[in-house]
């Protein structure tokens, strides 16, 4: 069977250790989407993994399949899997041979664009790591996929076809001198072959590519099981996303499909698992109308003061729950749990089970809210406006709870240990969303989760 594990808010879920967590029945755990801006973090027995790229199931030892929906860095593959080495693992990662690549000059404009874009007050807030100009470059129909990289003769087809018009774009449109970029050989035709060569020669000497549809419909017909993991949340697809403030994939349910090969009848036959912070995060600019306090330099218009109390509230469950990003290590903007948001992401992506993490993060304050629904032009609505512009004009209408203790979390094992008005707070989640609750995050340990359903039972 297949398992789906998507982010249902916008990004930073806690995902990674959810595949873990799930991920010992699996036998093949899939990357359908995204790239290395993915921040994938494991805790294993007090010892932590952090991977942008490979998939989270190889701390169990489980077959990594980076999908075609991918676009690949090969050298952050190849440094994460050296790390996993040097740290007693043995990752078995294979790459579908129609991926995207990555290559040098894809991360110098990420840069320069994103430059540009700060200058109007419209950055989107990427991590420079080249995902956008890729994916671009797929919908241009010159981009250089995983499988060239294995024949030198298509492969320097493509260089010599792409890396002129990437030279002319920073001179003659952003008007920037290549000699005077710290790596100028990002735009030098034989450079970037020699490099993307080389990255041909490792994939292949270790027998990494592959046709991720038939691979992983083989593993099926054999009776294994398959878990695809999303990178991002629903709420930055570039479709049913807060456009432009989203990435420039698919993480939603759908993409599991066309970024993997397995067809969506497949998918919709299995499970999908709708992760949850049990408040709400996000890197970068856009709405968000349940905020705490702000981020200078994110949220529109925050000046650096939203109050005291607010300010401390918001620092509080920024540093119990560590809200800077894996990839960059950037503050993420923090608030209330947002309901709209989360209806709008059950609806587009199906799912049959919610798991609801950082509940811990939440514990020993007074009160904690929700926003229930909001208010746009004078009238109630429970889900997200279908444009950026209007859900930033919409106000968060809180409902509150009482808090709940801080416990030794180490003890609780199943779900009546959790403190009764944790329970009560779930349990208005789970109704709202009419989707049940199959595990409950409160630690970042793998033997930190409150398991109520696993995914693989029948």
């Amino acid at each position: 069977m297949t398992v789906t594990i998507v982010g249902s808010q916008l990004g930073d879920e806690g995902k990674g250790g959810v595949v873990d967590l799930y991920g010992d029945p699996a036998d093949v755990v899939v990357r359908y989407q995204g790239g290395d801006n993915a921040g994938h973090t494991v805790v294993e027995d007090g010892t932590e993994y952090k991977l942008s790229l490979v998939p989270s199931g190889a701390v169990r030892g489980k077959v990594g399949v980076l999908g075609n929906g991918c676009v690949v860095n090969p050298a952050t593959l190849f440094e994460e899997m050296d790390g996993l080495r040097e740290r007693g693992l043995e990752p078995d990662v294979r790459v579908a041979e129609r991926a995207h690549v990555i290559l040098p000059y894809h991360r110098v404009l990420d840069g320069i664009e994103e430059d540009v874009k700060s200058e109007t007050d419209s950055a989107v807030g990427t991590t420079g790591r080249g995902i956008g100009p890729t994916y671009e470059d797929k919908a241009g129909r010159r981009g250089v996929r995983v499988g060239d990289l294995l024949d030198e003769d298509v492969l320097r087809d493509r260089i010599e076809y792409v890396v002129p018009q990437k030279r002319a774009l920073v001179e003659d449109v952003y008007g920037v001198d290549v000699d005077d970029l710290e790596n100028p050989d990002a735009f030098d035709v034989d450079a970037v072959f020699e490099t993307a060569r080389e990255y041909g020669e490792r994939l292949a000497a270790e027998d990494m590519t592959v046709d991720a549809g038939n691979f992983l419909a083989e593993k099926r017909a054999n009776g294994e099981n398959v878990m695809l993991e999303g990178a991002q949340g629903t709420v930055i697809d570039i479709d049913h996303g807060n456009y432009p403030y989203v990435t420039s994939s698919n993480p939603t349910a759908g993409g599991a499909a066309t970024g993997s090969g397995l067809a969506p009848t497949v998918i919709g036959q299995g499970e999908v698992v709708g992760i949850v912070k049990a408040y709400l995060t996000r890197v970068g600019r856009g709405p968000l109308p349940t905020e705490l306090a702000g981020v200078e330099g994110q949220t529109p218009g925050y000046d650096g003061h939203a109050g005291d109390d607010e300010e401390e509230l918001a620092t509080y469950i920024r540093d119990e729950g560590g809200e800077y990003g894996t990839v960059t290590g950037r503050p993420r903007r923090v608030g209330w749990l947002d309901l709209p948001m989360l209806r709008h992401s059950t609806r587009v992506n199906g799912f049959t089970g919610l798991a609801v993490n950082h509940v811990d993060v939440l514990a020993g304050l007074d009160e904690v809210k929700v926003g229930d629904s909001y208010t746009l032009d004078g009238e109630e609505i429970e889900t997200l406006p279908s444009t950026t512009e209007k859900w930033a004009e919409c106000e968060a209408n809180l409902r509150t709870f009482d808090g709940w203790p801080e416990v030794d979390w180490d003890d609780v094992d199943d779900y009546a240990d959790l403190p009764e008005n944790a329970r009560a707070y779930l349990e208005y989640v789970s109704d709202e969303l009419e989707t049940d609750i199959y595990a409950v995050g409160v630690g970042p340990d793998r033997d930190q989760t409150v398991v109520l359903e696993s995914p693989y039972d029948d």
